[in-house]
């Protein structure tokens, strides 16, 4: 599957993932496993966690701690795939 179909398989999905205050590391292990159970998971970056980063730098970050590769963020949500 190429990233284009990864993105329009994207565009349906539901935030199953919310990143607050806590940061990513309260979310880390959560992304592991739904990303063990389906290969693109939808994560919302919350204001109170963005903290002057942009959705982009955290979404990599994110994606850096769980062995997975950002697909797409728009706006305050990216899409991660394993």
């Amino acid at each position: 599957m190429d990233i284009e179909e990864r993105k329009r398989r994207a565009h349906d999905l539901d935030v199953t993932v919310w990143v607050g205050k806590s940061g990513l590391e309260a979310v880390v292990d959560e992304l592991d496993d739904q990303l063990s159970n389906a290969d693109l998971v939808k994560v919302k970056f919350l204001r109170a966690a963005r903290a002057g980063d942009s959705t982009e730098e955290q979404a990599a970050e994110l994606a850096d701690r769980v062995d997975a590769e950002l697909v797409d963020a728009r706006g305050h949500t990216a899409v991660l795939y394993r």
